[in-house]
């Protein structure tokens, strides 16, 4: 689906440079395909380096000509800056990835100027490797084809789920914001084993490799969380005792709230990006 596709990366930091390794390691794609741009010239250089064939630029409407795909990774202070210098470059069928946090399809098609298709999506860092769940709603000239092509490309880094855009906050308050409550259960759970007498070393591998593999068994077994659980916490036992405690202390009602707070401020964000 992408390999007579060229792909412009707008701002490769973080998640973009992720989207370019997957892209590169697994879709027939090949360097001499995509555009990327950076402000750090030695950034670009290494980047040069890691994948020979790849075109470099600082200079985003250079990239985005003839492109076929152009995606917008770039930092919210500077997306007004990046969107005045390429609408006049990107054809009218040029889709357009947009992961910009709070920032609606409608919104950006308005800002560039012209009826492109546009998709939206919301990754999160775990694609960094190969990891991530992303979310992804189309705009009013994405067509199916487009929605797909957009797919591919997240599925190269992780999982991805097709939504209606207004559920777009709610995905950005559970897997945008979720890396770092899991973040704090396994600081919590490596802090738990250190007072319970094991080094930190050991414990900190202990506590990410106890999330890691749970999380991969309800995935891989497609399993409710409750049940396998139960499986856990054997009568009279160790894991029910904690559950127990895990329950008095409102743990489920704290991330249940923390998801809701997340989405009401992200909601609040893309209010104030309309504005």
């Amino acid at each position: 689906m992408l390999s007579d596709q060229h792909i412009a990366i707008l701002g490769v930091g973080n998640m973009g440079r992720a989207l370019l390794g997957g892209l590169l390691r697994g879709h027939d794609v090949a360097p001499e395909q995509v555009r990327v741009t950076r402000r750090d010239t030695q950034a670009l250089d290494a980047l040069r380096e890691e994948f020979p064939g790849l075109i470099t630029t600082t200079d985003n409407a250079e990239a985005v000509q003839g492109a076929d795909i152009v995606i917008l990774a770039v930092k919210p202070q500077v997306v007004n800056e990046v969107i005045e210098s390429v609408r006049e470059h990107l054809a009218p069928s040029t889709l357009v990835i947009s992961i910009l946090a709070g920032v609606t399809t409608e919104s950006l098609r308005e800002s560039l100027g012209q009826d492109v298709p546009v998709v939206r999506a919301m990754p999160n860092t775990p694609a960094l490797v190969d990891e991530g769940a992303t979310a992804i709603a189309g705009g009013r000239y994405a067509e199916d084809i487009h929605v797909s092509r957009t797919r591919t490309i997240f599925e190269a880094v992780g999982s991805v789920e097709v939504l209606p855009e207004r559920l777009m906050d709610a995905v950005t308050g559970l897997s945008g914001s979720g890396p770092a409550y899991v973040y704090m259960i396994i600081e919590a759970l490596t802090d738990g084993g250190v007072k319970q007498g094991l080094p930190r070393p050991q414990a900190f591998r202990l506590a990410a490799q106890t999330v890691f593999g749970s999380a991969k068994l309800v995935l891989e077994t497609g399993r409710h969380p409750a049940i396998l659980r139960d499986e856990v916490t054997t009568p009279g036992g160790t894991a029910i005792a904690a559950v127990a405690e895990l329950e008095h202390h409102g743990l489920r009602t704290m991330l249940i709230n923390a998801v809701a707070t997340a989405t009401k401020r992200s909601a609040e964000l893309s209010e104030l990006n309309k504005s």
